[in-house]
């Protein structure tokens, strides 16, 4: 069996590019708001949703926030800031330390990571909702197909917003693209993290290299089996498996609320228009 690859060509990048600028202007006009709000880590996806966002509406109609937590993210606010500027994106920092400390002393958190990282990323969503709705924007998303797919996302934190500009490219592809559009070089190169605590990152929590993971998602997406993947990726049948059983565990963080039907018609179940 041939190896399992992704379309990663130029031709590729540009059509994805066009697409998604022209979704982006679409869904702003379709929802009679003023622009966008992104949240900018200063890692990959958030920097081409902010670039691709201000390419199709203007850059006076993207407003990046930066909102460090605590001693962690200090330089990278700093990044983040200086990445901002050379790309002329208008920005806000706000420091949300204050508030995460309260919160994680009221609830008893301070010693669970997973929980303080969570933690973090609904609390930057409260507050890109906070200044949406403030200026009349909408909440732009910042995740990929690779991070969707396995859940790898904080269900109302970092899952949550109105549109997903970048939902239906897988990271490398992400980064195909990045490198299209005119995105810094050690934006690109920069090791993914979630940032929820030292030392953290997406392919050590995931157990694999993007790389190989977007190789065995596409063949998941393509119905193929766990044996015909693993022969076109090089990977083990048991690390597909694995990866099968991510996706399927992160079903519920992909659904709205499920609703016992009872009327007519039901939301999300016979009335989803």
């Amino acid at each position: 069996m041939e190896r399992i690859t992704l379309d990663l060509t130029l031709k590729a990048s540009t059509r994805f590019a066009d697409v998604i600028k022209r979704a982006i202007k679409a869904v702003v006009k379709n929802s009679r708001k003023r622009g966008v709000v992104v949240g900018l880590s200063g890692g990959i996806d958030s920097t081409v949703v902010a670039k691709l966002s201000a390419d199709a509406l203007g850059k006076d109609n993207v407003l990046c926030l930066i909102m460090p937590i605590g001693d962690i993210d200090e330089k990278v606010a700093k990044e983040a800031v200086a990445l901002a500027k050379s790309l002329k994106l208008r920005h806000e920092v706000i420091d949300l330390s204050g508030p995460f400390d309260a919160m994680v002393d009221r609830l008893g958190c301070e010693k669970d990571r997973e929980r303080k990282g969570n933690l973090k990323a609904r609390l930057r969503m409260m507050t890109l909702y906070e200044r949406a709705g403030r200026n009349g924007l909408l909440v732009l998303g910042t995740g990929n197909k690779s991070e969707i797919l396995v859940g790898y996302f904080t269900k109302y934190g970092d899952g949550g917003s109105d549109f997903l500009p970048i939902g239906d490219l897988y990271k490398t592809q992400v980064r195909s693209l990045a490198a299209h559009i005119g995105i810094p070089e050690k934006v690109i190169d920069k090791v993914p993290t979630a940032g929820f605590w030292k030392g953290q990152t997406d392919e050590g929590h995931l157990g694999m290299l993007y790389e190989d993971l977007d190789r065995v998602l596409f063949g998941i997406e393509h119905k193929m089996s766990d044996e015909a993947i693993a022969e076109g990726t090089g990977k083990p049948v048991s690390e597909v498996a694995r990866i099968r059983t991510m996706v399927k565990g992160g079903r519920h963080k992909r659904a709205m609320p499920r609703i016992p039907k009872l009327g007519f018609r039901t939301i999300g179940i016979d009335w989803n228009e």
